[in-house]
């Protein structure tokens, strides 16, 4: 996972120059956001430093069997008999040579590591998910303001034909003011619209640290929606691939190892080993209060530690050991809810998927109806007696095209939004986005 990050942030880097070399309003593509977004998250950055961490702590407690090497000197002058014992230097050397509890304490920091990498994955996913989403939003808003433009012609153009009937005496003033109505609805989805993009790029730009402006968004780079609609039983995979739930699992397990070392603590002896060497004055006087008094001592030796009892190590332990247990059940909660917004949403995709096919449908039928009158504009509708087309029906069947096709982008949206946040919860978002674009 932490050479995936480094090279997202080497290819994030890359892309970063480009964008400064090349045109400011260029088009950028999903991944390429994602892999900025990633590079400069705080939430991610701090997962890093989090991942440094616990490589420390598990460096610490191997280390509690290398040799420590203290160099020091004491010296000052004594009148009398000495005092403690001033030296001129000293040098001694300490560690731990058996302990029933640090094993414990490795496998616990080992633990400990494992779930700063995976919550560095699972912040990574997460951001991935967020910058994805409001990509794809911003690729939506773009298309859906081009075709509030079209309609926002087509509804002019109705106006200033229901105004060249009330002038003629044709249709009477509710007709003028329905097509008003009409352009004025439009503007005011516009102008929802315009905000939604502009937030949109505003969140992508905080994500990713580029010019709020600079966001073209290319459609070709978004993937194709990845498919949930069949009957595989992908439930059973969220404890296996989520990172989240790894992670706090791992938690666990840490909290676990270490509430058995501190366990251990009691009533288990513990092996050290220790070097010591002493240089001693002439001026201190030694010689005048020991009969055989020389200036240079050494001594080595094994020092063992039986602890009978201790009341705040047993306390300790029974901390350690509610800490875990608390660990145990946020991990266990953490998974149920985790299934259940998997449960949730493959359920919520059919419904969406029901949708989705209707504003399709939708969409095509209104096309068709516009062109069958376009066409019967052109050549007549071939049925004797029946009403002429006019050009207001035309007007009237674009603008209700254009709504029809407006409606089915904000239901290929929110189908895109369950299914991505459906990859997110199965640990597949990075592959997705990581995936070929549409061709």
């Amino acid at each position: 996972m932490i050479r995936r990050i480094r090279r997202a942030i080497g290819r994030s880097l890359a892309a970063g120059l480009l964008f400064i070399w090349a045109d400011a309003r260029a088009q950028v593509s999903l991944a390429t956001v994602v892999d900025l977004a990633e590079r400069n998250s705080p939430q991610v950055r701090a997962a890093m430093a989090e991942v440094q961490r616990a490589t420390a702590g598990l460096q610490e407690a191997k280390d509690v069997y290398i040799p420590s090497f203290v160099l020091g000197s004491s010296i000052g002058y004594t009148y009398g008999f000495p005092v403690g014992q001033p030296t001129v230097y000293n040098f001694s050397s300490h560690s731990i040579f058996y302990s029933f509890s640090q094993p414990d304490y490795i496998r616990a920091a080992r633990a400990a590591l494992n779930s700063a990498q995976l919550s560095l994955k699972d912040n990574a996913e997460q951001i991935a998910l967020d910058t994805a989403l409001a990509y794809i939003q911003l690729d939506s808003d773009s298309r859906q303001l081009a075709a509030l433009n079209e309609e926002r012609g087509y509804a002019e153009r109705l106006a200033t034909i229901e105004r060249e009937r009330l002038l003629a005496g044709v249709d009477g003033r509710i007709e003028m003011t329905k097509a008003e109505l009409t352009a004025a609805q439009v503007d005011e989805k516009r102008l929802l619209l315009e905000d939604d993009a502009n937030e949109m790029r505003q969140k992508l730009a905080h994500l990713t640290g580029l010019p709020a402006a600079s966001f073209i968004t290319d459609p070709k780079s978004i993937p194709a929606s990845p498919n949930f609609l069949s009957e595989d039983p992908i439930e059973e995979r969220t404890s296996l691939n989520n990172a989240g739930i790894q992670a706090a699992y791992a938690t666990a397990k840490s909290k676990r190892l270490t509430s058995w070392g501190d366990d251990k603590q009691n009533y288990r002896p513990q092996f050290a080993f220790g070097v010591e060497y002493n240089r001693f004055a002439k001026f201190n006087n030694y010689q005048e209060y020991y009969l055989r008094f020389q200036h240079n001592n050494f001594d080595v030796g094994v020092q063992i530690t039986f602890p009978i009892f201790d009341a705040t190590l047993r306390a300790k332990a029974r901390e350690s050991a509610a800490e875990a247990q608390r660990a145990s059940a946020q991990a266990d909660q953490t998974k149920f809810q985790t299934s259940e917004q998997v449960h949730s949403l493959r359920h919520s995709l059919r419904e969406l998927a029901a949708q989705q096919r209707i504003a399709q449908l939708r969409s095509e039928l209104a096309q068709d109806q516009l062109e069958a009158i376009q066409a019967e504009l052109q050549n007549g509708s071939g049925s004797p007696g029946a009403s002429p087309v006019t050009p207001r029906d035309e007007q009237q069947a674009r603008i209700q095209e254009r709504e029809r096709y407006l409606d089915a982008l904000g239901a290929n949206f929110q189908m895109i939004k369950a299914e991505l946040t459906l990859a997110r919860s199965l640990g597949n978002i990075q592959d997705w986005v990581h995936s070929p674009g549409r061709p």
